[in-house]
């Protein structure tokens, strides 16, 4: 599967942004999030979202972010979203000067999940690769885009047929930043058959 920045298309439109061939910028706007009702209550779905479309049932899709976030709860990554109430994302969260968040997010028929771990505040770069075998997916992250390592495999009920992923900023708060996001490639897929224990037998 071919990539380029043309086969991109906004699910929703910021208000400043830039386009290359080899580099795409958002500027985010304050008040703007992904998140479906767990925990907090409230729903927002309102965040900036890029995307292209694929019936492609194996492959990756890899990005290396950089972003200025500085606020509590900024935050950009990779995404999946299918609609209001079935999409997934990945992304470091800022927290405050000493953390931030690494982590995803999955949403299943309008309720989200949020898995995390902390790192260290400075760092202002994450590669992502996101990769697809049928409905099930796997986000995975690397500081120097060469070792990956799994932050999550799940399934989504909706995700079975054509689906539409990309990427993805925004600032929950009221705060607004700059996230770059370079070296976008779609390749084979990376996340390979399993080979242990075998399917049980219907």
């Amino acid at each position: 599967m071919n990539f380029s920045v043309n086969d991109f298309k906004w699910t929703r439109e910021p208000e400043g942004y830039s386009i290359a061939d080899d580099k795409i910028e958002i500027v985010t706007k304050p008040h703007t999030d992904l998140w479906q009702r767990t925990y907090y209550h409230f729903r927002n779905d309102n965040a900036p979202v890029l995307q292209m479309e694929t019936d492609e049932k194996y492959f990756s899709f890899i990005v290396k972010t950089a972003f200025e976030s500085k606020h509590r709860f900024d935050q950009c990554g990779i995404v999946m979203y299918l609609d209001s109430e079935n999409w997934l994302k990945a992304s470091i969260e800022y927290e405050n000067d000493r953390f931030q968040h690494l982590g995803s997010v999955v949403t299943n028929n309008g309720y989200s999940d949020w898995a995390t771990t902390e790192i260290d505040a400075n760092i202002k770069s994450m590669w992502y690769r996101f990769s697809r075998r049928e409905d099930d997916y796997c986000l995975e992250c690397s500081e120097d885009g060469f070792t990956f390592k799994q932050m999550r495999i799940c399934h989504m009920w909706n995700g079975n047929g054509t689906i539409q992923f990309g990427i993805y900023a925004c600032s929950p708060e009221e705060s607004s930043f700059k996230a770059t996001f370079t070296n976008m490639e779609i390749t084979d897929c990376k996340w390979l058959a399993h080979n242990g224990q075998q399917p049980d037998k219907e």
